[in-house]
């Protein structure tokens, strides 16, 4: 049996399937005479989420912005709290360095529902889909072939002298 829920603002009753109250939106917490033991977090949890507004909890996550380290990605994240947008910072895919567990980038997820406030917040622009990859200039393109062609010859010419010697 779930423990009965209540909202913390008005105090209005939830079921154990709702997130919020439907009369001002807060997020509803266990009832504090069920909630017998205390967080192990002491109430941080539950404060966090007095903060966040329920329109920007809403969809799937989407990246917002990148962060150099673990401590600019928290700093990120308590602004984004600060405006009642929830968010998760996650290790940027291919960079794990486990000696090193606070190095390396953090991408910044919020839900789509925060997504254009989290990114007028932060100045980030979307990702532009019309942008594609380009193969870079001729002149690289060019040089890189040349380069590769060269060192082809290279090898060549050693395993020519290595026979013949």
């Amino acid at each position: 049996m779930a423990a009965p829920l209540v909202c913390p603002a008005c105090g209005t009753g939830g079921g154990a399937r709702e997130r919020f109250c439907p009369r001002c939106g807060s997020p509803f917490v266990l009832a504090p005479h069920v909630a017998g033991r205390p967080s192990p977090r002491g109430g941080e949890a539950a404060a966090r989420a007095r903060k966040i507004h329920p329109p920007y909890a809403d969809g799937e996550p989407v990246r917002v912005a990148t962060a150099q380290n673990q401590p600019e990605a928290e700093l990120l994240q308590g602004l984004l709290l600060e405006a009642g947008i929830p968010s998760l910072a996650r290790r940027s895919g291919g960079f794990d360095v486990p000696d090193f567990l606070a190095a390396g980038p953090r991408d910044l997820l919020v839900p789509r529902g925060g997504e254009a406030a989290a990114r007028e917040l932060l100045g980030t622009r979307p990702p532009d889909p019309t942008a594609a990859r380009t193969a870079g200039p001729g002149w690289l393109r060019v040089l890189a072939f040349v380069l590769a062609v060269l060192v082809v010859a290279v090898v060549l010419a050693g395993v020519v002298a290595a026979i013949a010697g």
